[in-house]
């Protein structure tokens, strides 16, 4: 990866006492984050709130997708934080699909940070609703609440967060609002003081379930650290060539293989 100075952020609202922003200091860290999101929600400004960067940016390898990372300080830990290409799924029939699937899957990270639009939600929830089948790592951050707000949209946080089975925190990035809460779920989703209970949708044909969960149980056996059984059993069923390379190869045994 070709990574490029970027100055600090000197826009950036004041941090918290317990975070330190360590700009492209990525030597080395306790965790990862993954921050994943439509385009045009707000997550470069997200990144840049958490990193005290103005985002600073390279390729992913062998790819011309815009590679960003960066790293803070939170409570003694360091997280790095890798912003993927913004898309609307994870079909992966574009390079941005293929690069935000492959991270999700390989690179293994401790937390995956969902930035959505406040003022259109069901927008976001395809790309949200997929990356809950491959992991339950999850925190949504709801960004542009001021926005939402000041058009009347009322969001129930709390149902939504029960409904997902997922922490949702509610932001306006620009403003630093919200900087405090954002920080406590990626802590507890990262440190496993907040379990992992998340409501994936169920997209299996009833009559492919027993074949599915029988292969799923299959995958679980021979590949132990496979996280998503399940998901990965369907794609088998779909011939996706990447999945059967994958397993071939061992890549869903590495440890953050893509970070």
């Amino acid at each position: 990866m070709h990574t490029y100075p970027s100055p600090a952020c000197e826009t950036c609202p004041a941090a918290p006492a317990n975070i330190r922003r360590l700009g492209l200091d990525t030597g080395r860290w306790d965790f990862v984050v993954a921050l994943a999101g439509n385009p045009n929600v707000g997550k470069s400004t997200v990144f840049n709130l958490l990193t005290g960067l103005r985002q600073h940016t390279g390729n992913w390898p062998g790819k011309t997708v815009v590679r960003a990372e960066g790293a803070f300080d939170l409570d003694g830990k360091r997280y790095k934080i890798v912003d993927l290409p913004g898309t609307y799924s994870l079909l992966g029939t574009t390079p941005d699909e293929e690069v935000t699937r492959e991270f999700l899957l390989f690179g293994r990270p401790n937390v995956t940070l969902v930035v959505a639009d406040a003022t259109c939600l069901e927008r976001n929830f395809t790309l949200l609703l997929q990356i809950l089948q491959i992991t339950g790592r999850v925190v949504l951050c709801l960004n542009l609440m001021d926005e939402a707000r000041s058009r009347g949209i009322d969001i129930d946080m709390r149902g939504l967060a029960r409904e997902l089975g997922i922490p949702v925190v509610a932001t306006a990035a620009r403003r630093g609002q919200g900087l405090d809460e954002l920080l406590a779920a990626i802590g507890s989703v990262a440190t496993s003081k907040t379990a992992a209970l998340p409501h994936p949708p169920d997209i299996m044909p009833a009559e492919l379930r027993d074949t599915v969960e029988k292969l799923a149980e299959r995958i679980k056996r021979t590949y132990p650290r496979v996280d998503n059984p399940t998901w990965v059993a369907l794609r088998l069923l779909e011939g996706d060539p990447r999945i059967v390379k994958a397993l071939e190869q061992g890549e869903f045994e590495n440890d953050n293989a893509a970070a």
